[in-house]
C-alpha cells in the first residue's frame, strides 16, 4: 500500500447552500449558533435572563437609552401589553382604554378566589386585562389592589378575574370601585381568515372552482390574513412615544416612573392629531413625529380624516401634540405613490428610509415651507415586515418578499448564499415577527423570524457587511436591541411559555440561562484528493482553539454524490479537546463532509484548518 499524504482542507467563510452539497464544495453547509471571525467558524455566546421577572406576551418591538440621569432604560411592546424596563424591574405602562367607577359589582362564593364582576356593556373580550382602584373590601378579606387581572368573559355585562386570595365569606353584589380598563390585547398569531366577508371578493374556493358574493371563505383558504398585534416605539428625549399599529400615539414620561405611571393617549387640537397610525418614528435632527401609514388631516371629520396607509404625516417641530398645518406650523403629509402601504421606516445618515410594499423611500428634511423632501430611490424591492430593516453604518439594510437589499447610494440586491434556504423555510403568514437589529460588536446585521415550524421567531439569519458572509440558527429571541446601552445586546425571548427579557452574549457565557448551548456547524461534501479514486482516510490533524470541555468531530465518507445514508461510510465521532493532536480512523470514499458540534456547558471554541492523512485505496 503506498505511503499515505496530509491534505489539508480550509472552507470558505459563510454558510452556502443555494444548491446541491456537492455542488457547494469547498464551502460550509448546515450550521446552527455559529459565527465566522477572519474567515473562521466559532460558537456564538449564550444568554442568560437580565431580570428574574416574566411579562405577559411575546415581544414585538424593543429600544434602549439612557435617561437624563444616565440611568439605563428599556421600553418594549408586546403581543398584549407595553412595559418599560428601569434595570431593576419591568413595569406596565399599557394605556388605560376606559375607567368606570360602579356599586354593588362583586360577587364571591365562599373559600373561592373567583370574583365576578358586572360592569354592563364592558365591551371587554377574555384576556383583556382590568385593574382596580379605591375598592372596598369583599368576601371578607380580599382587596382589589392596582395589580392587573386577566379577565374571562361571561357575557356582556359581566366577567371574572381569579385573585390570590379565597374569600372567607360568600357575598353577592356588592362593594364597589374604579375599574380601569386596559388597551384591549390584540392577535398573538396572524390567522388566515374564512367565513362570510373574509378576503378578496370572489376569490375563495368552492366546489365549482370559485367564490361567489354570497359565499364564504373555505377551510384553508388564505386570500386573506388577520394581522398580529405590532408596536412602534421611538425616543422623545429620554421620554417614549409609542403606538400600537392601526391605533393612536401614547405617551410615556420617564420623570413620573418613580411612582409607576402609564403611557398616555397624545391629544392636540380637535380632530387634528392622528388616530389611526400604522407605525411612528422621530426625525434625528429636526426632531418632528412621523406617521407612516394614518389618518389624514380633516378639522371637520370626525374623529379624523380618512386613513389612508401610503400616508406619511409629520407634526410640528417640537411638539408631537400640534398636527394642523399653518404658517406658524411645520407640520404636513404627503401621500406616497408605488405600493399598497407605508410598511415600516428607519433612520439613516441625515435621512428617514421609509419603504412601502413595493418601494423604497428617503426623507430629507429641508426645512420650510415643504419641510420635507420625498426621494423615490427603488421599486420592487419592498419591506417585507414592519421591523425587517435596519440601517448599518448608514446604509439601509432590509429583507423583502423574496431577497435581502441594502442602500449604499443605489439599492442593491445582497448576494445572499443561503436565501433560498430562508425564504423556503419562512412561515409567511407570520412574517410581520420578522424583527432586524444590529451586533455592533462583532459588525453584524440580525434578522429574527418565524420558520415553517412555529408560529412565533425561533431562527435567526446574519449577515457580516464586513467580512460579507452569512450564517443562521435557531433562537428563542423575538426581538433585539443593540449593546449600546446596556453594554451587551438585550432581546426579549420566549423560552417555553415564558416570556422574559435577556442579555445576550454577555463576556464569557457560554450557556443558554444556564444551560448547555449546542453548536454545531457541517461542510458541504468535498471530493477527496480529486475525487477520481477510492480514498483511504487514515489520520485527520485538527486545529482548533478551545478554552475548556471539549468538541465532537466527525467525517462521512461516501462513494457518489447522490448516495443514501445506508451507503454512507461514516467513522465514529471523536472527542476532541485541548490535548487532541490527532485522530486515528478508518474511513473509504471519493467524497466527505465534516461536522464539528458542541454540547458542553460553558465552552468556547473556534475552528482553524484541518489535515487528512489519504492515500488510494483502489480504482473506480
Amino acid at each position: 500500500m503506498s505511503q499515505s499524504k496530509l491534505v489539508k482542507m480550509d472552507f470558505k467563510a459563510g454558510v452556502e447552500r443555494e444548491s446541491t452539497q456537492y455542488a457547494e464544495s469547498g464551502a460550509w453547509y448546515d450550521v446552527d449558533k455559529v459565527r465566522f471571525r477572519a474567515g473562521k467558524p466559532e460558537n456564538i455566546g449564550g444568554f442568560e435572563k437580565r431580570i428574574d421577572e416574566n411579562f405577559d406576551g411575546a415581544g414585538r418591538e424593543l429600544i434602549t437609552w439612557a435617561d437624563n440621569r444616565r440611568l439605563k432604560r428599556a421600553a418594549f411592546g408586546t403581543s398584549k401589553k407595553l412595559f418599560e424596563h428601569d434595570g431593576d424591574r419591568i413595569v406596565d405602562i399599557t394605556p388605560v382604554s376606559a375607567s368606570t367607577t360602579l356599586s354593588n359589582c362583586f360577587s364571591v362564593a365562599l373559600s373561592a378566589n373567583t370574583v365576578t364582576v358586572s360592569s354592563p356593556s364592558h365591551g371587554r373580550s377574555t384576556g383583556d386585562f382590568v385593574f382596580f382602584t379605591s375598592s372596598t373590601t369583599i368576601g371578607g378579606n380580599i382587596l382589589l389592589g392596582t395589580d392587573t387581572y386577566p379577565v374571562s368573559v361571561i357575557n356582556s355585562n359581566t366577567f371574572a378575574i381569579d385573585v390570590a386570595t379565597t374569600a372567607s365569606v360568600a357575598q353577592s353584589s356588592s362593594g364597589g370601585g374604579t375599574i380601569h380598563y386596559l388597551l384591549a390585547t390584540g392577535t398573538d398569531n396572524a390567522v388566515a381568515g374564512l367565513g362570510y366577508g373574509a378576503g378578496v371578493f370572489n376569490a375563495g374556493v368552492c366546489a365549482a372552482g370559485g367564490r361567489g358574493w354570497n359565499q364564504p371563505t373555505s377551510v384553508g383558504s388564505s386570500d386573506f390574513i388577520s394581522e398580529i398585534t405590532q408596536w412602534s416605539l421611538d425616543n422623545w428625549g429620554e421620554d417614549v412615544l409609542a403606538n400600537r399599529k392601526g391605533g393612536c400615539i401614547y405617551y410615556f414620561d420617564t420623570d413620573a416612573s418613580v411612582v409607576p405611571v402609564r403611557a398616555v393617549k397624545v391629544s392636540g387640537a380637535t380632530n387634528s392629531t392622528p388616530t389611526t397610525v400604522n407605525s411612528i418614528i422621530v426625525s434625528p435632527n429636526d426632531r418632528h413625529l412621523i406617521c407612516l401609514g394614518s389618518n389624514q388631516f380633516n378639522t371637520t371629520a370626525s374623529p379624523n380624516g380618512t386613513f389612508e396607509p401610503m400616508t406619511v404625516r409629520w407634526s410640528d417641530q417640537e411638539d408631537f401634540t400640534n398636527w394642523v398645518p399653518s404658517k406658524d406650523s411645520t407640520s404636513g403629509e404627503v401621500i406616497l405613490t408605488d405600493g399598497t402601504q407605508v410598511v415600516g421606516g428607519v433612520r439613516s445618515r441625515n435621512a428617514i428610509s421609509i419603504w412601502t410594499d413595493n418601494s423604497f423611500w428617503q426623507m430629507t428634511f429641508v426645512g420650510p415651507p415643504f419641510t420635507f423632501k420625498f426621494s423615490q430611490l427603488g421599486t420592487n424591492c419592498g419591506l417585507i415586515a414592519q421591523h425587517a430593516a435596519t440601517d448599518y453604518d448608514g446604509r439601509a439594510v432590509w429583507m423583502g418578499y423574496d431577497n435581502f437589499y441594502v442602500f449604499d447610494g443605489q439599492v442593491k440586491s445582497l448576494n445572499c448564499t443561503v436565501r433560498r434556504f430562508i425564504f423556503d423555510r419562512l412561515n409567511v403568514a407570520q412574517k410581520d415577527k420578522i424583527f432586524c437589529g444590529i451586533n455592533s460588536e462583532f459588525k453584524e446585521v440580525v434578522w429574527l423570524y418565524p420558520s415553517t415550524n412555529s408560529t412565533e421567531c425561533d431562527s435567526y439569519v446574519i449577515w457580516s457587511p464586513d467580512e460579507n458572509y452569512w450564517t443562521y440558527g435557531s433562537t428563542i429571541f423575538t426581538t433585539f436591541a443593540d449593546k449600546a446601552v446596556f453594554g451587551n445586546t438585550i432581546t426579549t425571548g420566549t423560552k417555553g411559555t415564558a416570556n422574559n427579557l435577556y442579555n445576550n452574549e454577555p463576556d464569557g457565557m457560554y450557556t443558554e440561562d444556564g444551560e448547555p448551548q449546542s453548536s454545531f456547524i457541517e461542510s458541504a461534501d468535498f471530493d477527496i484528493a480529486s475525487g477520481n479514486d477510492i480514498m483511504f482516510l487514515s489520520r485527520v490533524i485538527p486545529d482548533f482553539d478551545i478554552n475548556d470541555g471539549a468538541l465532537t468531530f466527525s467525517i462521512k465518507t461516501k462513494d457518489f454524490p447522490e448516495s443514501n445514508n445506508e451507503r454512507e461510510k461514516p467513522a465514529p465521532p471523536h472527542s476532541v479537546n485541548n490535548s487532541t493532536t490527532k485522530i486515528d480512523m478508518r474511513a473509504r470514499g471519493r467524497q466527505g463532509k465534516i461536522r464539528v458540534s458542541c454540547n458542553a456547558a460553558g465552552t468556547r471554541w473556534r475552528w482553524g484548518s484541518i489535515r487528512l492523512a489519504i492515500q488510494p485505496d483502489g480504482q473506480r
